[in-house]
C-alpha cells in the first residue's frame, strides 16, 4: 500500500502527531509525508517528499492571532501547488488538516481520511467555546473536506474520535517532580512573558520558544529552542505545566498526571473550544496574561489539582481502525 500523509505545518501538534505514527502506519505499507504552513518549529527525519506555504497562524506578542500577517501570507501559489500533488498515485491519503492536499483531492476526486484533532469537530457532542464563532466553526468543518473523518480528542465524545496519540516516550516515562514549570506558550513573545515569571522568584521556569537559539539562564527562568525531546523530558521532570489552548501538549501533560494552566490563543475558536473541553475535565484555565496573572498562577500552583488522562485506546488500536475502516 502507498499512503500520502499530509500535515499541517502550523504549531507544532501536527508533526509531532506524525512522527509518532509513521512506525505503525509504514508496517501497512510506504508512506510518504507532505507538509503545508510556514512556521514550524520542529525539525523531523520523516520522509518528507514536498512542501508548500499553504495556510498559516501567526500571533501577536501579546497572544492574540495577527490577522494583517496571516493575510499577507496567503498566496495563490497554494493552488498550484495543489495541482502539482499527485494525489492519485497513492492508494490512501491521510490529511491532518492540510488545506493543500484537501484541495488536491478535491481536484482530483479522491477520497480521503481527515485525521486528527480538527476532525473531531465534525461531531456536535465536541464541546465548543462558551462564545460562537461562526467563522471558526465553518473553518473547522469545511477547510479540510474529507471523504472520511477520523478525530482525536481528551475523550471519545462521540463515535469516531478516540482519546489522544500520546508519545511512547511519556507512556513509558516514571513522571518525577524536581520542582520546575514547564512553559510552552508559543504566542506570547519572551519580552512580554518574561516580567509576569519574573515576578514570581520562588518559582523556577523552563520556557520552550522559537526565539530562542541556544539555551540561557536569566535569574528564575531557563529559556530553551524548541525542541520535541527536550519539552517531554522538562515534563517529565516538571511539578506542572503552563501552555495554550492546543491539544497535544495538556493531553501529554494530564497523562502524567502533571498540573496543568491553559492559556488559550485570543479569539482563537478552535484553542477556546479545547480550553472548554479542558474546564470540563477539571483543568484550569485563563484567557489571558494580564494583571491579574500573579494572583490566578499563586492560587493555581499553591492549591490547583492535577488531572489524571486515562487512554483507552493504543496509538496502535487507533492506526490499525485508521486503516481498516476507512479503505
Amino acid at each position: 500500500m502507498k499512503i500520502l500523509y499530509a500535515v499541517q505545518g502550523t504549531g507544532n501538534g501536527h508533526i509531532s502527531r506524525a512522527i509518532q505514527l509513521y512506525p505503525f502506519l509504514k508496517t501497512y505499507g510506504n508512506v510518504d509525508f507532505y507538509v503545508s504552513g510556514s512556521n514550524l518549529d520542529l525539525k523531523t527525519d520523516l520522509p518528507i517528499i514536498g512542501r508548500s506555504k499553504g495556510i498559516s497562524l501567526f500571533y501577536k506578542a501579546s497572544g492574540g492571532l495577527d490577522y494583517l500577517k496571516i493575510i499577507k501570507s496567503f498566496s495563490f501559489s497554494i493552488f498550484v501547488d495543489a495541482y502539482k500533488l499527485p494525489v492519485n498515485k497513492y492508494d490512501l491519503v491521510i490529511n491532518d488538516f492540510d488545506f493543500v492536499t484537501s484541495l488536491a483531492c478535491l481536484f482530483r476526486n479522491k477520497k480521503s481520511v481527515q485525521f486528527g484533532h480538527q476532525a473531531s469537530f465534525q461531531s456536535a457532542k465536541t464541546p465548543r467555546a462558551k462564545k460562537g464563532n461562526m467563522i471558526g466553526e465553518f473553518i473547522l468543518k469545511h477547510f479540510v473536506k474529507s471523504s472520511h473523518y477520523l478525530g482525536l480528542h481528551f475523550k471519545s465524545y462521540d463515535k469516531g474520535v478516540f482519546n489522544p496519540i500520546i508519545k511512547q516516550e511519556i507512556i513509558d516515562a516514571v513522571p518525577i517532580d524536581d520542582g520546575h514549570i514547564s512553559v510552552y506558550l508559543p504566542h506570547y513573545a519572551i519580552a512580554y512573558l518574561e516580567p509576569y515569571l519574573l515576578a514570581h522568584p520562588k518559582h523556577h521556569f523552563e520556557v520552550f520558544s522559537a526565539e530562542v537559539k541556544l539555551i540561557r539562564n536569566f535569574k528564575n527562568i531557563v529559556y530553551f529552542p524548541i525542541s520535541n525531546s527536550g519539552f517531554t523530558k522538562s515534563m517529565i521532570r516538571s511539578h506542572a505545566v503552563v501552555t495554550g489552548g492546543g491539544f497535544e501538549t495538556p493531553a501529554e501533560a494530564m497523562c502524567m498526571n502533571k498540573k496543568v494552566l491553559s492559556i488559550p490563543i485570543s479569539n482563537h475558536y478552535e484553542q477556546l473550544s479545547n480550553a472548554a473541553a479542558l474546564e470540563q475535565l477539571g483543568v484550569k484555565v485563563i484567557p489571558k496574561i494580564d494583571q491579574n496573572f500573579k494572583r490566578v498562577f499563586t492560587d493555581w500552583i499553591e492549591h490547583g489539582l492535577p488531572i489524571k488522562l486515562e487512554l483507552q485506546h493504543s496509538t496502535k488500536d487507533i492506526v490499525d481502525y485508521l486503516i481498516t475502516q476507512t479503505t
